[in-house]
């Protein structure tokens, strides 16, 4: 009887404790959602929808995730070696058609059309790839005579009713590095996203995997221990397409998923404090290695346990992580889907709040994604009140990338504010090109009221995020009348990079202002 209070007392202390600072809502954090299409898991709900009713669907995803503060999406484009995309060389999915190799009816291409509503939301777009799995199950049905499997039986294996390439020969990992650059090249993606799958999760008995033959062929005479050949030939897709995407688009963002525990001490002195199921020895994913080389622009662990978990604690985890980076971006993936779960620290409905005031203590964090969008848009445990009450209540930009592009965007020019019945209009011009020879991907517009003090650090100043530079407008309906307000408009680059300050314009509700001019402002 005794045990139980002395448990409850200790969480609580050891909670205050992680707590003792709480961070303000930042002006720059990633704040992602995924949309997985695999089993039809998020969207669409059902195989074979009309095009109409799936483009309805997915606007309400991402109305209800812009509601929420989201400002990244990474939706699963190629669930099992097929394309929810019409410009590559896989076929249709079967979770998009019903059918593989069968295209909406009427056509439109969801990827195209994903990329298009995402950014008018001010929303960053991941393409996100399985890059082993083949088919989703071995029902012969499911799988097109044409599909890739049937053409090159070679390249794959079967484990765990499924087929997957096998990542050790060398036209596999060209094949697939080909099908993203499809993507990069064809389409206006911000990023390239993998998750956790890669050499597949051991199965209930442990068996083996079946590339043996592919061994013997392509790495014993330089790998004398298969998990290392096996750790190369990840290692080696990672590198090579990080090489070909930023060679092809500087902007796209490279940015992985691995399962939340690299190594554990007990195996590794560098490892974390944990004691579960480890993706360097499991899944032969380095993931550490990855940052430390610079192959990826973000490292995305999925830590989907609770506070002081025994096999992997969250908060160890993390600390872990943010250790790790090597000067890239650490994204917190984040169990939405666990949150009302009846098992140990899910039973207390703060886990995922409190898991955010952890992550925004670490300075080495920059935002964190959740598995999965429905589980948001569902409210799970007031997950999603939460977001739009609180954590995610003002605007945030994504976080820059400066080893990717450091040059900020010079600022909008002849800025004016006039005001009408119910609104204030606000003009701009575009910049003019900076040093690098970008002008402007979008705008932010700031507005202050009368006497603030004009810091564009604050995000609750933030009226709009802007990914369409061709947009030098903006109406605020939000004023009150009579009221004095002065705007700033900023612009920023594909990385999200901002410029300094506008001149401000004062304005009055109920009558015209001419613009007053001013020093610009810090960033």
């Amino acid at each position: 009887m005794i045990k139980k209070p002395l448990l409850s007392i200790l969480f609580l202390l050891n909670t205050l404790n992680l707590f003792a600072q709480m961070p303000a809502s930042p002006k720059r954090e990633f704040r992602g959602a995924w949309i997985a299409t695999v089993a039809n898991i998020d969207w669409p709900s059902k195989p074979g929808l009309s095009s109409d009713m799936q483009q309805k669907e997915l606007l309400r995803i991402f109305d209800d995730h812009q509601r929420s503060g989201i400002n990244a999406i990474m939706i699963q484009v190629r669930p099992s070696t097929d394309a929810l995309y019409g410009n590559g060389r896989e076929m249709w999915s079967r979770f998009l058609t019903g059918k593989q190799g069968l295209a909406p009816l009427p056509y439109y291409d969801p990827l195209e059309f994903a990329i298009a509503e995402a950014h008018k939301r001010g929303m960053e777009l991941h393409a996100w790839f399985n890059p082993y799995r083949a088919t989703f199950d071995l029902i012969e049905s499911n799988t097109s005579p044409d599909h890739i499997t049937r053409q090159k039986p070679d390249w794959f294996f079967t484990y765990e009713g499924k087929k997957l390439f096998n990542p050790g020969i060398p036209e596999v990992r060209e094949y697939i590095v080909q099908v993203i650059m499809d993507v990069v090249r064809n389409y206006d993606v911000d990023g390239i996203h993998f998750d956790d799958y890669f050499y597949p999760y051991p199965d209930s008995k442990n068996r083996p995997l079946p590339d043996t033959n592919a061994y013997n062929t392509y790495g014993a005479e330089r790998f004398a221990d298969i998990t290392d050949w096996r750790r190369h030939n990840v290692d080696t897709l990672i590198q090579t397409l990080s090489d070909s995407i930023h060679a092809e688009k500087k902007f796209v963002k490279f940015g992985i998923s691995p399962f939340g525990i690299w190594r554990n001490k007990s195996q590794d002195p560098e490892g974390s404090e944990s004691n579960g199921l480890d993706g360097y020895g499991k899944l032969y994913a380095d993931a550490r290695k990855w940052t430390q080389a610079g192959w990826v622009d973000y490292i995305n662990p999925q830590l989907y346990f609770p506070f002081f978990y025994p096999a992997a604690p969250f908060e160890k985890l993390l600390d872990w992580w943010s250790n790790n980076t090597y000067g890239k971006h650490l994204y917190i993936g984040q169990a939405a889907y666990r949150a009302t779960e009846n098992r140990e620290g899910w039973r207390n409905r703060q886990q995922i709040p409190d898991q955010i005031r952890y992550l925004r203590n670490n300075t080495r964090v920059q935002g964190s994604v959740f598995f999965s969008s429905k589980s948001l848009t569902r409210n799970l445990a007031g997950v999603n009140d939460s977001l739009r009450t609180n954590f995610y209540k003002y605007p945030a930009l994504q976080p820059a990338m400066l080893w990717l592009d450091a040059v900020d965007p010079n600022p909008p020019r002849e800025v004016t504010a006039k005001a009408l019945n119910d609104c204030v209009d606000i003009n701009w011009k575009a910049p003019e090109a900076a040093s690098d020879g970008q002008t402007a991907y979008g705008y932010v517009i700031y507005r202050f009221n009368e006497g603030d003090e004009i810091r564009t650090s604050e995000p609750g100043n933030i009226l709009k995020i802007s990914f369409d530079a061709s947009k030098t407008s903006f109406s605020d309906f939000s004023v009150s009348p009579g009221s004095r307000y002065t705007y700033v408009v900023t612009a920023i680059d594909r990385l999200k990079n901002e410029s300094i300050n506008s001149a401000k314009v004062g304005i009055q509700t109920g009558q015209r202002v001419d613009a007053v001019a001013a020093p610009a402002g810090g960033r």
